[in-house]
């Protein structure tokens, strides 16, 4: 009888730690800390973000010997380069016993980022780049470990896999206490930037600096906490994790809420775009709504292409019409604080705009005009400088939902302003980014398309049952009168 082995999908070739690259010993701290301020003490629980880029290659600079010999060092060097820049990512978060909150700490030569090295045995690189839909779990292998414990954690992990031939892939894991996605992908571009340096260089010596719009504002102290917001999350994180605040002293765990799990063969994920006139067709049926009942509504791109997927995501769950839909996204406070943050500030910096409804109002020929809506009014409540107002209030604002109440919730990874596909290491086109967190998590992943053109291409990672209904709203759905462009989808077997 024929024995069947599994073949492991990935080969780690090599696991080193990269440091900061100071220009000489003279030059390195030994030792600097960051504050958490209110907005990084809100997020420091939530797990970890993995995300991953692919990046295609010339068959020959694809092959093995190249690729490790010529581009591995370089990515190596580049790193090193960029962490200068960004030392909060080579640090570590600790709690001392004499610290109210966790603090980021780093300390020369021991600190950095563990890098792994791998090759890919699954040939799928084209799968994950293209527009099919396939198994979640098919991504996980390509995104590293992140060490977190109850004393310590570390801030970010990097891993390069190989596709022999076809291209490679970058994979990280971040911690969500250190950065936001808008800067955590100025981190990358920087990476990339000194990356093309190196290639431009040659022999000669490598500039270090980077320009203005990559080079990150650090000083955390800039964002003024009057009332303590900082304090107040923390102990309610505290709260949520089961320890009163008499016992904040004894137990200050830096684990995160939720572990990493092993994810269902029955998740498939799928990458929609909407087109720049696919988005000005919405903009036209939602104007038509907006005038009917003479209400000015914030029609962004945004708005319009999240309250569209909303609007199918409950569709496609079916079920009950009378639970409840949460719905959740991200909003970027770096303008909106006064006085205004610089926009390279290098931290957490968001807040969370959230909503309860029923999911019978999504339901009809109305749901999409209520959805535009919804997420209009949920924009508009941060379109002013008063964040410290709108956070104390949320805070003040405890849920009223039953404990036996029946739940969906949408949340939103992303933005399309956040130049997601504008990390460029001068070693070849980048083909696809995927936010692999999505998996755990169920949020929408949102970003430019692309393709360019003023389009939004959005992720989601849904049971293979649930994805068929998605598909089937977009297509089917009297919405679709709109023409969206999603027909290549009706033919794919779940």
């Amino acid at each position: 009888m024929a024995l069947s082995l599994k073949v492991k999908p990935i080969q780690i070739h090599e696991i080193t730690r990269i440091s900061p690259s100071f220009n000489s010993p003279k030059s390195a701290n030994n030792g600097i800390s960051f504050p958490l301020p209110f907005f990084d003490i809100f997020w420091f629980k939530f797990p970890p973000v993995d995300v991953v880029l692919f990046y295609q290659l010339t068959e020959s600079a694809a092959s093995p010997c190249h690729f490790y010999w010529e581009i591995v060092p370089k990515l190596k060097q580049s790193l090193s380069l960029a962490l200068l820049h960004y030392l909060p990512l080579a640090g570590k978060l600790k709690w001392s016993s004499d610290s109210p909150k966790p603090i980021i700490f780093y300390s020369t030569p021991n600190d950095g980022v563990s890098l792994t090295v791998a090759e890919s045995n699954a040939h799928n690189f084209h799968t994950l780049t293209g527009s099919e839909i396939y198994r979640a779990n098919e991504l996980h292998c390509l995104v590293p470990e992140l060490m977190i414990s109850e004393e310590i954690a570390e801030m970010i992990s990097f891993q390069i896999t190989l596709f022999p031939d076809q291209g490679f892939s970058i994979g990280f894991r971040v911690h969500h206490g250190v950065t936001d996605g808008k800067a955590l992908f100025m981190f990358v571009k920087s990476w990339g930037y000194l990356c093309k340096e190196i290639l431009l260089a040659g022999k000669a010596e490598v500039p270090s600096n980077l320009p203005p719009n990559l080079t990150p504002f650090l000083d955390r102290s800039v964002i003024k906490d009057p009332t303590r917001l900082d304090l107040i999350y923390l102990k309610r994180w505290l709260e949520i994790e089961g320890f009163g605040h008499e016992n904040q002293g004894s137990k200050r765990s830096l684990k995160t809420l939720q572990t990493i799990v092993p994810i269902s063969d029955d998740l498939v994920r799928a990458t929609f775009e909407f087109r720049h006139e696919d988005i000005n067709k919405l903009k036209d049926k939602a104007n038509l709504s907006s005038s009917a009942h003479g209400k000015p509504l914030h029609l962004s791109t945004f708005v319009l292409t999240l309250a569209y997927t909303i609007t199918c995501l409950v569709k496609a769950r079916g079920e009950r019409d009378d639970r409840v839909v949460f719905i959740v996204f991200s909003v970027d406070c770096r303008s909106r604080l006064n006085p205004p943050l610089p926009t390279t500030y290098f931290g957490n910096c968001i807040m969370g705009s959230e909503s309860y409804t029923k999911a019978t109002d999504f339901i009809g020929q109305n749901g999409f005009a209520f959805a535009v809506n919804l997420v209009s009014n949920m924009v508009n409540k941060f379109n002013n400088t008063r964040v410290l107002e709108e956070a104390e209030n949320q805070l003040k604002n405890p849920s009223t939902l039953k404990p036996d109440q029946e739940i969906q919730i949408i949340s939103v990874a992303g933005s399309p302003r956040i130049g997601t596909y504008g990390s460029d290491f001068g070693l070849g086109e980048l083909k696809k980014v995927e936010v692999v967190s999505i998996d755990r998590t169920g949020a929408i992943s949102v970003a430019e398309s692309r393709n360019g053109g003023g389009g939004v291409e959005i992720g989601l990672a849904l049971k293979k049952a649930e994805m068929r209904n998605f598909i089937a709203s977009l297509i089917f759905d009297g919405l679709c009168n709109t023409n969206l462009n999603f027909t290549r989808y009706h033919s794919c077997k779940l």
